[in-house]
């Protein structure tokens, strides 16, 4: 009988042993590929336990696999530990780790990604042993760590999840969240200038000011200037060039 044609076992813990002391091949390889399927159950348990999370089911369960596949590879019957006691942990961090990379809107550091792990773990755990929602100081309590650590920690997890900006605020859905926000006005920008622009052109001579009002605020062209003035078009280019360096010093000596 070729090793092609050996009995693959169905038990998971015998697949595992017979995978340790198999010589890497194809036998091995089938071995690694039957173990993968016989605890894939225990795989798709704890994937099903962050169900509901925001997260895609099937997304999950392809993690968890991931998780599975690299204790089934990292696993070492000599040790004398059972294999699911050393697989889950691994599996749940590589579900935790998903949640931790792929989930948050807004990039928060890691520590507070897994305080809010904890604190939500926390909380489902207090909730079933108190009866009652926990509170702040339960959570502490729990986690051994401080009130203000725990409330930093829920404060991040606003981070979690972001809502659209086309998200309706009113009953008639006329407006939408973006509607509410404020955006840059130029007005406003101006304004400082505005108020500064005034001594800066009460500083110019009468005949200065006359003309950068008919250039600038009147619309008149130069040549137009000029023939008003009664100069040539050339002096009153001079003349604007002059009178807009006396107000850029003064704007900008302060």
């Amino acid at each position: 009988m070729t090793t092609m044609t050996k009995r693959v076992p169905h038990n998971g813990a015998e697949l595992l042993r017979e995978m340790a002391s198999a010589p890497a091949g194809p036998r091995r390889a089938a071995l690694r590929d039957a173990a993968v399927r016989a605890w894939l159950p225990l795989a798709q348990h704890l994937a099903h336990r962050y169900a509901g999370r925001g997260e895609p089911e099937d997304d999950l369960l392809q993690t968890a696999t991931v998780g599975l596949i690299k204790a089934i590879d990292r696993f070492d019957p000599g040790r004398g530990i059972e294999f699911a006691g050393f697989a889950v942990p691994t599996i749940l961090g590589e579900i935790r780790r998903h949640f931790r990379d792929r989930t948050w809107s807004v990039r928060v550091p890691r520590r507070m990604q897994e305080l809010r792990m904890a604190i939500t773990e926390a909380s489902n755990t207090l909730l079933q042993t108190l009866g009652r929602s926990p509170t702040v100081a339960d959570i502490a309590a729990h986690l051994n760590t401080t009130e203000e650590e725990v409330l930093e920690g829920l404060e991040g997890a606003r981070a979690y999840s972001a809502k659209s900006l086309s998200t309706p605020v009113t009953e008639d859905g006329a407006t939408s969240l973006g509607d509410l926000i404020g955006e840059d006005d130029h007005d406003m920008e101006l304004a400082e200038l505005r108020v500064a622009l005034g001594p800066a052109m009460a500083a110019l001579d009468a005949r200065e000011r006359t003309i950068l009002s008919l250039r600038f605020f009147g619309n008149l062209t130069q040549a137009e200037i000029a023939e008003r003035i009664g100069v040539s078009q050339m002096h009153i280019s001079r003349l604007i060039a002059r009178s807009l360096a006396k107000l850029r010093a003064d704007l900008t000596a302060g």
